[in-house]
């Protein structure tokens, strides 16, 4: 180090000199503290910010567990009807990654019993069932479920089946195309018949984020929310430009948390406990999501040449850039468009346009990367494949393309 001081000497000023060496000398104490550049720290500090919205993602019910338990009783109904088989059965995950070695191995070998509830509540103490966080207390000797609630990963997260189907490592952000939302609310002995019969009705991958307040029943497909980084139109709609808007709309209108949700485009004010605790934890929740990204598709999932081939069907006779242009595909952050423009409608069934229950009466143009993972397709899941999606618009907006480009332009979708 000296002799490379000594060589910058040469042809400078000793009061220069002087002035280097001390700004080394003070850069060296900064660092040796574990301080870094500005550049640096402000990446440390975006990185914990996400780190701790990760765990708020995973973990938090923001106090919902007075709609879960004290409302719907769901503390009562998993220790008395929830074994793990039929929790698997109607879409919830379990954390591989969570479960200790004796739990693993006793899943192997059989010694852990899939059929008893209680070893649902055994998975719960664990913290191993995504999305649901339960309070297990030991009660007269054995383990008892007293409080139940669940976090945006019920919804938002699902696993990759390493282990077996429906348990392995957590895959935040894909949406959970099992989880049968309505036939776990319709449990609640809380519930009438006449909403379960509608709660039942969804059907897996499906939910419907405004029938608890309009009573309405047009079921939307569960969103990915990974890939949002750069789009200012988050819900199907456009009706927030940030994610902490939906957050905080599903957070409390939807999960129960304790905070409040006001919006008087669509009519809604809802206020929940007497605390807030929503508000604080929208930032890093926000940088969670924003972090992740959209996944690639897995090798071998598509045909690369016909997908090559398919991508000058969306730029020309398909005509799918008009909408799905940029990096992200979407042109979400200059425009929304009109039902009329939009090909999955009218709803099934007669349902009103769900649009007409928006703030921006309003449809956005989804982003398409990392489109391959999460089927069926559009808002209300009218498109069971990537083809069923391209045949409808193909028929729709008589764009004439033949079965050769049909395909092509699947394959091309797969890739993205």
């Amino acid at each position: 180090m000296e002799r490379a001081i000594a060589r910058n000497q040469q042809g400078v000023t000793g009061k220069r000199v002087a002035r280097l060496v001390a700004v080394a000398a003070v850069a060296a104490v900064v660092t040796a503290c574990g301080g870094g550049s500005p550049m640096n720290e402000g990446r440390a500090s975006d990185a914990a910010l996400a780190d701790q919205g990760k765990q708020i993602f995973r973990f938090d019910t923001f106090g919902d567990e007075t709609q879960w338990t004290d409302v719907l009783r769901m503390h009562e109904v998993i220790p008395a009807a929830v074994d793990p088989t039929t929790a698997l059965s109607v879409g919830l995950k379990v954390d591989a990654d969570a479960l200790p070695p004796a739990v693993v191995q006793g899943i192997r070998d059989g010694t852990v019993d899939l059929k008893a509830p209680a070893t649902t509540v055994a998975l719960l103490k664990l913290d191993a069932v995504v999305g649901l966080k339960g309070t297990v207390e030991n009660v007269g000797g054995r383990d008892v479920l007293t409080r139940v609630g669940v976090t945006c990963a019920l919804c938002h997260s699902t696993v990759d089946n390493s282990f077996a189907p429906g348990i392995g490592t957590r895959l935040d952000g894909w949406a959970n195309r099992d989880l049968d939302p309505g036939a776990i609310i319709a449990l609640s002995p809380a519930v009438d018949e006449a909403k379960k019969r509608v709660y039942r009705s969804w059907g897996p991958g499906k939910y419907d984020p405004r029938f608890n307040l309009d009573g309405q029943n047009g079921p939307q497909v569960i969103p990915p929310a990974y890939g949002l980084q750069g789009i200012h139109r988050i819900t199907s709609t456009g009706d927030g430009e940030e994610i902490s808007y939906w957050n905080r709309y599903v957070a409390v209108t939807q999960m129960g948390g304790h905070g409040t949700f006001a919006d008087r485009r669509i009519g809604v004010d809802v206020t929940n406990g007497t605390d807030d605790l929503v508000t604080s934890k929208l930032p890093a929740l926000q940088a969670y999501q924003l972090s992740l990204a959209a996944p690639r598709p897995p090798a071998g999932s598509y045909d690369p040449v016909a997908a090559t081939r398919g991508k000058l069907v969306f730029q020309g006779a398909g005509q799918c850039v008009l909408c799905h242009s940029g990096s992200e595909f979407t042109d979400a952050n200059t425009r929304l468009h009109p039902p009329s423009e939009v090909v999955s409608e009218p709803e099934p069934a007669g349902t009103p346009s769900y649009a007409s229950r928006s703030a921006t009466k309003q449809y956005r143009s989804a982003p398409l990367r990392g489109l391959w993972q999460h089927a069926p397709y559009f808002h209300n899941g009218t498109a069971p494949t990537l083809e069923a999606v391209v045949r409808t618009y193909n028929d729709k907006r008589a764009l004439g393309l033949v079965d050769a480009q049909i395909h092509d332009l699947t394959e091309y979708l797969k890739s993205l």
